[in-house]
Order: structure tokens, then C-alpha cells, then sequence
């Protein structure tokens, strides 16, 4: 085993040598200082928080008359995007050219191994996820391979700027990552679930053709597989979840008429999967998991549930309810690393089975929940207040008049 791991680092190492060779011949072009990149989950389309700093640029642009040339690296080019935007297939060529002249890159996951990065270029890291309690990175532990220890290393060495949104998330990626810079701004792709709630509240029903006074939970499960094997896979998900009896707890706790939306990793759509339910359940079930942007759907939500995912948190700004159900939490934690900390730490009531997650909504209380709940926000200082689009853009602009 360790000689086919160190055969597959060679591999790896052959073909970054060759992307950087690239990349230096397109080095020859001149940088433009008006164009900006973006990458989503490593080819993904317009979503997490890229998307919403892009439409940041794209507002600023209407308003001074300023212009960019936007470039959105996406493995499928079929894919919606605004005018203002040029999607580029994600291919090697296309890469090693547009990120070799721009003056900003923007990415919310790692470069490939072996990119370039010139002088006077300026890469800001989104990443996509804040306060979870899922290992990242060192903190992964044997779980992190060395392969994934080398792109880790390396993408670390081309940033500029790390943001984050909390003293959690700096505690974190601190211990989890290889010393980048650390902008304590927010997550733009949180703006959306602070500001204008109830236009996206209707916004929403009206994509899914849904009653205004319908009510909707959104179940997310976290990524599971990866890059913890020598050769990355990812898996589909089976869903464990009773769906009907989460319906009746939610309508006999809350009132009014619930529609569940569910939604796999952004990994998994990148694979066109979508989750398994019965044809009982898909009479109230939306599955929206090749939807590019989650967070348009998650703001227009009334709850949310989720095992491990930092998304969690973002919803909870909504101080709406959250719900943790963790059927595999020993089978999780031995392939992916132990978790950050106790689960029952954060302020989500925990459920292990279906029917615990049953009682735990309906004896849901949202005083206790909602106490807990700030305390968390205030002792880790999340400074999310639908600000950090704006924050990440005044960044970027004060590095392209810097020339």
C-alpha cells in the first residue's frame, strides 16, 4: 500500500510539472486588471459564496459604469449565468490561459495541483463552509491522505486571502490548514439569508410552484467519500430519513402544510445524482440537489436539518429551527476523522434515529433553543450581518487600483 501511494503522489507530481509548464507559457500573455476568475466546488456552476461577490461586481457595475470582464470556470458550460458573465469550459488549457491573465481569482475549494500564480495576481479563498463540526484538513487526522496534505500545502501557498466570519472558524482553519491569511469579513453567501428574507421567501414558492403559506424544511446531509482514498469518489446517497413521519411532526409542532426540499453535496450533483425517496414521499418531496445555488432555496425556508454541515449554522442566522440527525455518526467519524467537538455541543437539538428525531421536534422548544442559539453566536464573535459580499468586493477593488 505505501508503494502504490507513493507511485500515485509520483503520478500526481507528473501531471502538476505539466500544468505548471503550461501555465508558464501562458505566462506570456499580459495580465488584465479588469478580469476577474471564478470557481465553484471545482467546476461547479453559479453557486456559494463566488456567486454572490460576483453579483456584488455585476451591481457595482450598473452603478459607476465600471468594467470587468468576468470569467466563470464550469465543467458544464450549458449552465446558467448572467449576461455579464463569460462561462469557460474547465479544462486545463482554459484554466492555465484565463487564470494566467487575470488580476483576481475567486474560489470557494482548491486550485488544481500544479497552478501558477504570477506576480501581481491576488487570490481570494471563499472556501464553503464556516462553523461546522466536521474535520478539515490536519484536524482529519490519519483520515487525511497525503496526497490531499500536498494540494492542501500548495493551494495554501498561491492564497492571499482566507475569508472567515467567526473566531471559530479562525481557531479552525488555523489548526486545520497551512497559515493563510485569515480576513475576518463574513460569507457572502450568507447575505442572501439576512437580507430581503421575505421577498426570497415568496421568491422561492414561486420557483417551486408551491402556495405562499406553504411550509418548507430543507434536509442537506454533508459529503461523504472523498479524497481520504487515493483515487477520489464520491458517494450517492442513501436516504434513511423518514420523510413521512417527519412531515406530520413538523405540521402536528408547527401548524400549516410542510413540503420537504432535499438536497445532496454540491459533489454529488456535480454527478447529475439526486436522492432516493418513494412515490409516496415525492408527492411532498422537492429535490433541488442539481440546483446550482442552495442558498437562494435556503432562504426562503422555515427549517432545516442537517448531520454534520456547516450549513447548519448558516441557516440557524435565520433563527429559524435547526435539527441534527446523525444516523452514522460512528461510520462518519472513523472514514472521515473525530468530529470537532461534541455534537450536542452546538445549539441543534441531536437526534441518532427517526423516531428520536420524531419526539425531538415535536417537544421542540424555541425559547431554550433560541437562548442557546445566541449565546453560541456571541461567545464565537460570528460577525455575519449580510455585509460580507460587499466587505469581499471592497477587497478586490482596492487590489486591482493597486495595479
Amino acid at each position: 500500500m505505501k508503494l502504490t501511494e507513493e507511485l500515485y503522489i509520483l503520478y500526481r507530481r507528473m501531471k502538476a510539472a505539466i500544468s505548471w509548464f503550461i501555465y508558464f507559457v501562458c505566462s506570456i500573455c499580459p495580465i488584465h486588471n479588469n478580469k476577474i476568475v471564478f470557481s465553484a466546488f471545482e467546476g461547479g456552476g453559479y453557486g456559494c459564496n463566488p456567486k454572490y461577490i460576483a453579483e456584488e461586481i455585476i451591481r457595482r457595475m450598473f452603478e459607476s459604469g465600471k468594467q470587468y470582464e468576468l470569467v466563470w470556470l464550469v465543467n458544464d458550460t450549458a449552465k446558467q449565468f448572467p449576461a455579464e458573465i463569460h462561462p469557460v469550459k474547465n479544462t486545463l488549457l482554459n484554466r492555465a490561459y484565463h487564470l494566467s491573465t487575470a488580476k483576481i481569482w475567486v474560489d470557494n475549494a482548491r486550485k488544481n495541483y500544479g497552478t501558477r500564480k504570477r506576480s501581481g495576481q491576488f487570490y481570494l479563498q471563499t472556501w464553503h463552509g464556516q462553523i461546522g463540526i466536521k474535520p478539515v484538513g490536519r484536524l482529519r487526522g490519519k483520515a487525511f491522505s497525503k496526497i490531499a496534505e500536498i494540494v492542501t500545502r500548495y493551494d495554501a501557498k498561491l492564497e492571499d486571502v482566507f475569508l472567515i466570519g467567526s473566531e471559530y472558524a479562525r481557531d479552525i482553519f488555523t489548526r486545520s490548514f497551512y497559515g493563510e491569511f485569515l480576513l475576518k469579513i463574513g460569507s457572502p453567501r450568507c447575505d442572501i439569508l439576512l437580507n430581503g428574507r421575505d421577498i426570497q421567501y415568496k421568491k422561492v414558492r414561486d420557483m417551486l410552484n408551491l402556495p405562499i403559506d406553504v411550509k418548507l424544511v430543507m434536509y442537506a446531509p454533508t459529503f461523504r467519500g472523498g479524497n481520504q482514498q487515493l483515487v477520489r469518489t464520491v458517494d450517492q446517497e442513501q436516504l434513511q430519513l423518514d420523510l413521512i413521519k417527519l412531515k406530520y411532526a413538523l405540521e402536528r409542532r408547527f401548524g400549516g402544510i410542510w413540503h420537504i426540499l432535499l438536497r445532496l453535496h454540491p459533489q454529488l450533483g456535480l454527478l447529475n445524482q439526486t436522492m432516493r425517496i418513494d412515490k409516496e414521499a415525492s408527492k411532498y418531496c422537492i429535490d433541488i440537489s442539481l440546483k446550482d445555488d442552495m442558498y437562494e432555496y435556503l432562504a426562503g425556508i422555515d427549517a432545516f436539518i442537517s448531520d454534520y454541515s456547516s450549513a447548519s449554522m448558516d441557516a440557524a442566522l435565520m433563527r429559524i429551527p435547526v435539527f441534527t440527525y446523525a444516523d452514522d455518526l460512528q461510520d462518519y467519524s472513523t472514514s472521515r476523522g473525530d468530529l470537532l467537538c461534541d455534537i450536542h455541543d452546538f445549539p441543534f437539538p441531536v437526534s441518532f434515529d427517526n423516531a428520536t428525531l420524531t419526539q425531538i421536534i415535536r417537544d421542540f422548544d424555541e425559547v431554550k433553543y433560541l437562548n442557546k442559539l445566541e449565546k453560541f453566536l456571541k461567545d464565537e464573535d460570528v460577525i455575519e450581518d449580510g455585509t460580507a459580499s460587499r466587505k469581499a468586493v471592497d477587497v478586490i477593488e482596492k487590489k486591482m487600483i493597486e495595479g
